[in-house]
């Protein structure tokens, strides 16, 4: 069985707490719940990893978006601006196979 490596992992861990903080930072979100994702697509047309972000508001509203790059190699300025929000907001109904 594959142990992947201490470091990679804690590499990893560190680059999604900063794609976390930026996220909370950029749409002032105090008490939500954000989880940040690397996927593996075999979509063509999709870059091999990208990064999934998603948060819930205290309103229990829900919000995605993409960025396509691996999570490692995201930086603060990929993070959308504040005034898009309402638009990663998801749709009830609405299928959301990303996260």
């Amino acid at each position: 069985m594959f142990t992947p490596n201490p470091l990679d992992r804690d590499a990893r861990a560190a680059a999604a707490s900063r794609v976390k903080q930026w996220t909370r930072e950029r749409f002032a979100l105090e008490e939500a719940t954000i989880l940040v994702t690397e996927v593996e697509s075999a979509t063509p047309g999709f870059p091999q990893l990208h990064t999934v972000v998603a948060f819930w508001s205290a309103e229990r509203k829900h919000y995605h978006f993409r960025v396509f790059k691996p999570l490692e190699a995201v930086v603060e300025d990929d993070i959308p601006p504040s005034w898009y929000r309402d638009a990663l907001a998801v749709s009830p109904g609405m299928d959301c196979s990303c996260c």
